[in-house]
């Protein structure tokens, strides 16, 4: 296990090794050149179990058309915790939303360790 520093509420970059790990159990979810929600668990929800109608009995709802709209959940394997959930439209690539500058977080790792 290498260097870890805290870049998510649950997510931590290893320095060393250049991996992405969850903050919680210390999973792998691969390395940092690529999405670390390539390495996680996905559920796709239907927008209607999220967003139930306002009135019960009636079809009236703010849900987004399944036939529009996906829920993708990204969960740890290792523990189970969700890192993320995000909004989508059928047949279109996970958001890639995490580039981290290692190189940057090398020199903060060597700064904290000075101190």
């Amino acid at each position: 296990m290498g260097t870890r520093f805290h870049i998510a509420q649950y997510l931590d970059v290893d320095v060393d090794n250049e991996t992405f790990h969850c903050h919680e159990c210390g999973q792998e979810l691969g390395p940092v050149a690529k999405n670390y929600k390539e390495g996680c668990l996905i559920y796709e929800r239907d927008p209607r179990t999220v967003h139930r109608p306002l009135i019960e009995g009636t079809e009236l709802t703010f849900a987004p058309d399944p036939e529009w709209c996906r829920i993708l959940e990204f969960y740890c394997p290792g523990c189970g915790q969700m890192f993320d959930n995000e909004y989508l439209p059928p047949g279109h690539p996970i958001t890639h939303d995490i580039v981290p500058d290692i190189e940057a977080i090398r020199r903060a790792v060597q700064q904290s360790t000075r101190s």
